[in-house]
């Protein structure tokens, strides 16, 4: 939606045609140019309106999307000259959530080829006039209307390039193609459209960010994700079908664009127009990087679930569940077991209401994928404060003894069923900031399945990280091996308060790449009135303190805790800092540029080698990678020796662009490195989740 209310104002500003000269209203400046240098009798010739948005705004294709209206003209022409239809260049997707629409920012030409009579003399010259009405939009819509006007000369020699011809040659070069030799098919399943174009040999299919734009509406759902999967040369396109679509859809139109072009040097996009056929059948979709089947995705989801205890995320909390089977070594099989059952559980349930969320949203049209949460800074904060909360509880500040303690186990005494399952959960969702080995392709095939499908895989997934626990509490002997219960665990305790405190650490780290310096200012503070609330409520919330007293101290220390997650939710996000030369301002010893679907078509136009790091700042496998693979003097070395591009798309914060990016290479979350070759027709490859200097180096050698 155009934020939360578009307001369309009525600013009709009609203008005297002004002949050759740029008309300016508050929003857009529009001139009309010509193609070439001039006009011969009785040829075909182009005129271009030139429009120039101001910065944050924007005019339309000619189907808008969700919003908008595309621009019109109508054309008063000499005796014997006419026009044909606009021609409309490759638009970009705008999205202002919930909403996406199809048009230009910046600047655009609009070309419209025109034919002059055979009887117009030479010599003389034609005034061609345009009434052109547009519909330009930011978080509000205006629709302006202006009388532009242009004098074309008449001359019998052949025209020659114009002023213009860069604008021309670049509004063409984005002109969408017709699909000569491409197979194109399209057929409904439930509530998608399925499209598959096999496109000519030689054609590029194996690229990011190939999609389709429908040319009609209401027909899909603009916002949806489109997933694109290869098979036999094939593309398979999966489109979500608009609520308001007809009952009888007969026809899919629209652009197929390739943001790298089909073939180098070539066009980016290419007309679509196939029937949808109800009756055509359609095997399931499956990725050819790598080929997986259900059962291969649920046994790398198994296998991702365990390694994923090993990571950095999980460690504080499954520090505490070292301390509570300390606390259960003494106690009867049968509790221990249902202790462990009781995690298990709660892992499982803490996966379920992530893939539920996950992929209701993803179904909703929004743009996200695994660790998605964490795009938000307000959930980033929230966790500060959790866990900074457990850490003091941990420490002994407070001990309020009922639900904050039992989230972490660090209940003095025995912890009841309910805290080992809240503990499961908890550390799923602390989880969340890594991506082990086995795990990406697995979430990847996961959100292009059915959704019993995905949440089998999720199921896996949970069932895999909860295993060592459910299997030491099943042989509870291997509890003999740990130390008895005694005093020592009290100062056992209080140690486990510091790995929760370095994880507080890293999510103000991850908060501050979020909204600033500001932001980290905002979020100590509220820590700081965090630690105030546990100092008043470990202090008057007592047993020995009166109902009065405890109940008081309780208010207090709440309102100090909401005072202090206000101040740091109000925090704005930021981008990250570029400086002139085009390098992201991040302190790596890699010079990383922005990434971009443009950039990359730039730099494998100009066959040089491309890396892209997908990344995000509380991804976790990805600072290891950073500091262990990229830090490396070699790998620095050879970049700059095999002049390989290094991009970096940085996913920190929700970017939609990069969401679609990471779901044309099958997956959903970082990190996902791709290397793409000097050769602009050789398709990309994908590295795996855990890089090594060696691994780079190796890899980046094979550039000529």
């Amino acid at each position: 939606m155009l934020r939360s209310t578009i307001i369309f104002l009525i600013a009709s500003l009609a203008a005297l045609p002004s002949f050759g000269e740029p008309v300016s209203t508050p929003h857009v400046t529009a001139e009309l140019l010509l193609g070439g240098s001039h006009v011969r009798p009785g040829e075909e010739f182009r005129v271009g309106l030139h429009l120039r948005m101001k910065e944050g705004w924007h005019t339309y294709w000619k189907h808008p999307g969700d919003s908008g209206e595309p621009t019109t003209i109508d054309w008063v022409l000499p005796d014997g000259f006419t026009a044909g239809p606009i021609l409309w260049p490759q638009p970009q997707r705008i999205s202002m959530e919930p909403l996406t629409t199809y048009g230009y920012e910046g600047d655009v030409l609009l070309m419209v080829p025109m034919r002059a009579p055979a009887t117009v003399v030479a010599g003389s010259s034609a005034s061609i006039t345009a009434n052109v009405y547009w519909m330009v939009c930011e978080e509000i819509c205006i629709p302006e209307e202006v009388t532009l006007g242009i004098d074309v000369p008449v001359a019998a020699e052949p025209s020659t390039p114009g002023a213009s011809a860069t604008l021309f040659d670049r509004s063409t070069a984005t002109l969408p193609v017709p699909s000569d030799g491409w197979q194109i098919r399209a057929a409904e399943q439930d509530d998608r459209i399925i499209l598959r174009a096999r496109p000519p040999e030689g054609f590029r299919i194996e690229q990011p960010g190939i999609s389709f734009f429908a040319a009609t509406g209401p027909l899909i759902e603009y916002s949806a994700p489109q997933p694109v999967s290869l098979r036999d040369g094939e593309l398979t396109i999966e489109l979500t079908r608009s609520p308001y679509a007809a009952d009888d859809l007969r026809r899919l139109s629209g652009v197929l664009h390739a943001p790298a072009g089909w073939v180098p040097g070539g066009p980016v996009a290419v007309e679509i127009d196939a029937p949808i056929d109800a009756a055509f059948a359609i095997a399931p979709v499956t990725s050819a990087r790598p080929p997986l089947t259900l059962l291969i995705a649920l046994g790398l989801a198994f296998l991702g679930g365990m390694v994923l205890n090993l990571m950095p995320c999980v460690f504080p909390v499954v520090s505490l569940k070292i301390l509570a089977f300390m606390q259960h070594s003494g106690d009867e099989p049968r509790r221990v077991r249902l202790h462990g059952l009781s995690f298990a559980c709660g892992v499982l349930l803490a996966f379920w209401i992530l893939a539920g969320l996950l992929l209701a949203l993803r179904a909703a049209g929004e743009e996200i994928g695994w660790g998605f949460q964490l795009q938000s800074p307000a959930f980033v904060a929230a966790m500060a404060f959790l866990l900074f909360g457990l850490g003091l509880s941990l420490s002994g500040v407070m001990d309020i003894g009922t639900s904050l303690t039992r989230i972490g186990g660090a209940a003095a005494g025995r912890a009841g069923y309910r805290t080992s399952g809240l503990n499961g959960m908890l550390a799923t969702v602390v989880a969340t900031p890594c991506t082990a080995p086995f795990m990406g392709a697995a979430l990847g095939f996961a959100l292009t399945q059915s959704a019993l499908a995905a949440l089998l895989i999720f199921t896996a997934l949970g069932a895999g990280m909860a295993a060592p626990y459910v299997a030491l509490s099943l042989w509870p002997a291997l509890l003999r091996f740990l130390p008895r219960p005694g005093q020592w665990m009290v100062r056992f305790k209080q140690l486990m308060a510091f790995p929760l405190f370095a994880t507080v650490a890293w999510l103000v780290w991850v908060f501050g790449h979020q909204t600033g310096v500001d932001g980290i200012l905002r979020l100590l503070l509220g820590l700081t009135l965090v630690g105030a609330a546990a100092w008043v409520w470990g202090s008057w919330s007592t047993l020995d303190a009166s109902s009065r007293t405890t109940a008081t101290a309780r208010s207090v220390a709440v309102a100090l805790l909401a005072s202090g997650f206000m101040l740091s939710v109000t925090a704005e996000p930021v981008s990250s800092e570029v400086n002139a030369a085009g390098v992201l301002q991040d302190g790596s010893d890699v010079q990383w540029e922005p990434w971009s679907e443009e950039r990359v078509a730039e730099l494998r136009a100009e066959g040089r080698p491309v890396f892209i790091n997908f990344t995000a700042a509380w991804c976790l496998t990805c600072k290891v990678n950073e500091r262990v693979a990229f830090s490396s003097a070699g790998v620095s070395r050879i970049v700059g020796e095999r002049n390989i591009a290094m991009l970096k798309a940085d996913w920190t914060n929700r970017d939609d662009a990069i969401t679609r990016a990471l779901s044309s290479f099958g997956r959903s979350g970082v990190p996902l490195y791709v290397v793409y070759e000097a050769d602009p027709s050789a398709p990309p490859r994908l590295l795996p989740e855990i890089l090594s200097p060696g691994m780079l180096i190796e890899t980046f050698s094979q550039f000529q």
